[in-house]
């Protein structure tokens, strides 16, 4: 199926059929990981999923740590450079 690039604001974008979506059962704000195939000549985009864990890691500690890094990564980058 052929589609064409539009722009949407300062990036591009794809409309992806319907179709394609209710098979993957994706909807308007799921998430998708977009990449290149390793000989870079092809868009991968296939539907986010979650990370799964041990049974021994603590999920709330990992959200934590997770909202640590975003909040604070920044500021720790640019410590590191120092």
């Amino acid at each position: 199926m052929l589609r064409k690039i539009c722009a949407i604001g300062n990036s591009r974008g794809v409309s992806i059929p319907v179709e394609a979506l209710e098979k993957l059962h994706l909807s308007v704000g799921s998430t998708v990981d977009v990449k290149l195939d390793e000989a870079g000549s092809k868009i991968v985009i296939e539907p986010a999923r979650k990370k799964k864990y041990p049974k021994s890691i603590d999920k709330e500690f990992v959200s934590q740590v997770n909202e640590f890094i975003e909040k604070y990564g920044p500021a720790l980058k640019e410590l590191s450079k120092k």
